[in-house]
């Protein structure tokens, strides 16, 4: 207690407390709660400056990448390409090739495995990022200012090897493997017309490996008691090249655009696409990352996977730097070359509200 008689509140115990449980928030919900625990409860100063931003019914560009096998179609989404990269860093795409099917097999399998027993969830609930697939709520969870509302599974494809994977969760297994193998591919399109967006060839950001592995981070956000005092997920930029969302069909992805915050509205069957610190970094500034978060909500669950594009970060002695052919003398270098393991550890030692990793990395 402290001097005046009242019970000092030990944040460090109340985390570790949730963690143990290894149920996550959804575990908090369905024990019937009606508050939400004060770890999750964001400091009254960053409520206050919410309210400062103004909220705009901005759409974020749509582009529609049929008829891509026409040269002159192609230019002109190259030109959407570009334009969005470079004011939004966000666009979403239609008309790219996955099936309805193959997304909400996969939004499906991730639901399933999310509600079924607590026991067997817990057999993939851990904190050591060496693990392929880990199930966790907030990985930041002791670094962060504050949790946020929802559970994660995530699971790394460091090579297309492991598509065939018996260690994915059983009841996502196979919804996994088949639309990985999918948004890999959509990956590699999306790399070719950033290439050329940037007045390169086609192959060039592959070239450079930045489509080299990938992870799909799997959110799980539990309906809300109180969405106004806490967030889905924290406002961040993403580290990596580039990330390939798939979202359902509630709300809550923001970007913070013009110092206001969009919505993002799901499109059923659109996918959210958004440029990456690393790929700023390459582009020598030219693509720009933008912040995002997302809002909590009464209505739930909200589910996303994110495909997160980041490179070979298991190899040794990967340097990424701005771009030769975009750097002149006009031009000059705006950063510096990083060794990506060093990068990669920076982004997991940090909270992620911390977390803006490009701005380390200027001249």
């Amino acid at each position: 207690m402290d001097a005046s008689g009242a019970q000092e509140y030990d944040r460090m115990q109340d985390l570790k407390d949730f963690d143990k449980t290894e149920a996550g928030v959804k575990g908090l919900v369905d024990s019937g709660l009606q508050k939400i625990p004060k770890i999750f409860v964001r400091p009254a100063e960053e409520l206050a400056e919410d309210l400062k931003h103004k909220r705009a019914q901005i759409e974020v560009p749509v582009i529609d990448l049929g008829g891509l096998e026409k040269a002159d179609r192609r230019k002109q989404i190259v030109e959407e390409v570009r334009t969005a990269s470079e004011t939004w860093g966000f666009f979403q795409v239609v008309n790219y090739g996955i099936s309805l099917n193959v997304l909400d097999e996969m939004l499906d399998g991730i639901q399933k495995f999310n509600e079924q027993g607590d026991e067997e969830k817990k057999k993939y609930y851990t904190r050591d990022n060496r693990r392929r697939v880990r199930f966790n709520s907030n990985y930041d969870l002791f670094a962060s200012r504050t949790a946020s509302w929802r559970d994660t599974l995530n699971i790394s494809f460091s090579d297309t090897d492991q598509n065939d994977s018996e260690e994915l969760p059983a009841l996502c297994r196979k919804s996994t493997v088949e639309y990985s193998k999918h948004v890999v591919e959509l990956g590699n399109i999306l790399f070719g017309l950033l290439s050329e967006a940037l007045g390169l060839k086609p192959e060039h950001l592959g070239n450079m490996d930045c489509s080299k592995g990938h992870r799909l981070t799997c959110h799980y956000y539990p309906a809300c008691p109180e969405p106004e005092l806490t967030l889905g997920t924290a406002k961040h930029s993403d580290p990596g090249f580039l990330t390939i969302l798939l979202q359902n069909q509630i709300n809550g992805l923001q970007i913070f655009f013009q110092n206001q915050w969009i919505d993002v509205q799901p499109i059923r069957g659109a996918l959210v696409i958004n440029i990456g610190d690393l790929l700023q970094l390459v582009s020598n500034g030219k693509f720009r990352s933008n912040k995002h978060r997302v809002v909590a909500n009464r209505l739930g669950p909200r589910i996303s996977v994110a495909c997160f594009f980041s490179g070979p970060i298991i190899m040794d002695k990967v340097f990424y730097g701005p771009i030769e052919e975009l750097i002149s003398e006009e031009n000059p270098a705006i950063y510096k070359e990083v060794l990506l393991s060093d990068y990669v550890m920076k982004f997991i030692a940090a909270g992620l509200d911390d977390n803006f990793l490009v701005n380390y990395f200027k001249v």
